[in-house]
C-alpha cells in the first residue's frame, strides 16, 4: 500500500501517474469493470439529459471514452468539450476519437478541474468519470462544473463507490486491495498506480456523502444511483 498524497501534492503526483498509465489505461479499465464501464457512460449519459444538438462537458476526460458517449447522444448537431490535465491522456484521446464519426463534434482541451477555463452557464450538462477521487478538493471541482452549467443542467459524477452488503464488501475490498494492484504491475507495469487507486477510493466519501456534497455545492434534486452493489456510483445534481 502507497501513502496518498497530501492535497498540496496530489496535483503534481495524480498528473504524473496518469502519464506513466494512459497508454494500457483502457485495457485496464475493461479488465477492471469486465466491459461493464460501457454501459456505465450510457447510464452516466442518460442521467445527463443531454439532448441532440447539445453542448457537453466532460471533465477529466482522460481517454475521451465519456467524451465520445456524450457525443453520441448529442448527435451531428451538437458540440462536446473533454477537459483533462494529463497530456499523455488526452494524447491517448485524441488517438481513439481519430476514427470516430462525430469527432469534428468533440473540443479535446488540457485544462484543470479545479479553474475550469469557460463562462458561467456555457454547458447544457458536465460530467466527470473516475475524476473527482483524483483531485485536490472535491467541493471546488463541484463548484466549478456547477458554475459552467446552464440553469437547469445537470452535474454527474461516476466513481468508485463504497459497497455496503455483509460479506461482499469485505470480499471487494480484500480482491480490491490484492487483485487490482497486481493487474496493474503485470498488464501496465505500474503496480504503484494502482495500489494508489485502491487506497483513493478506500478514502472517498461515501456515495450519499458525495450528494450531500452536491447539494451544499448549491445543485438541488441530488442523489445516487449504486452500481454493480455499489462498487461505482453514479451521483448527480441540477442546477437551479
Amino acid at each position: 500500500m502507497v501513502n496518498l498524497p497530501s492535497k498540496e501534492n496530489k496535483e503534481k503526483f495524480v498528473r504524473e501517474m496518469f502519464n506513466n498509465i494512459a497508454g494500457r489505461y483502457d485495457l485496464m479499465n475493461t479488465l477492471m469493470t469486465m466491459g461493464l464501464d460501457k454501459s456505465w457512460r450510457k447510464f452516466v449519459v442518460g442521467r445527463a439529459e443531454l439532448q441532440a444538438g447539445g453542448y457537453g462537458l466532460d471533465v477529466c476526460c482522460g481517454t475521451g471514452m465519456l467524451t465520445m458517449e456524450q457525443a453520441r447522444t448529442a448527435g451531428a448537431s451538437g458540440k462536446v468539450v473533454g477537459l483533462d490535465f494529463s497530456e499523455n491522456m488526452l494524447a491517448v484521446a485524441r488517438e481513439n476519437i481519430k476514427d470516430f464519426v462525430l469527432r469534428d463534434n468533440i473540443q479535446l482541451i488540457q485544462g484543470n478541474a479545479m479553474e475550469l477555463p469557460f463562462a458561467d452557464n456555457t454547458f447544457d450538462c458536465a460530467t466527470v468519470g473516475w475524476g473527482l477521487r483524483n483531485v485536490p478538493d472535491v467541493m471546488t471541482a463541484i463548484k466549478e462544473m456547477a458554475r459552467v452549467v446552464k440553469p437547469g443542467g445537470k452535474v454527474i459524477s461516476l466513481d468508485m463507490a463504497q459497497p455496503s452488503a455483509p460479506v461482499f464488501k469485505q470480499v471487494y475490498w480484500l480482491c480490491f486491495e490484492k487483485l487490482i494492484p497486481a493487474m496493474g504491475k503485470l498488464w501496465a507495469s505500474n503496480k504503484r498506480a494502482y495500489d494508489y487507486l485502491h487506497d483513493s477510493a478506500k478514502v472517498f466519501p461515501h456515495q450519499a456523502e458525495l450528494a450531500r456534497m452536491f447539494a451544499e455545492a448549491g445543485l438541488v434534486e441530488t442523489c445516487h444511483h449504486d452500481l454493480f452493489g455499489g462498487v461505482v456510483a453514479v451521483v448527480e445534481g441540477r442546477k437551479a
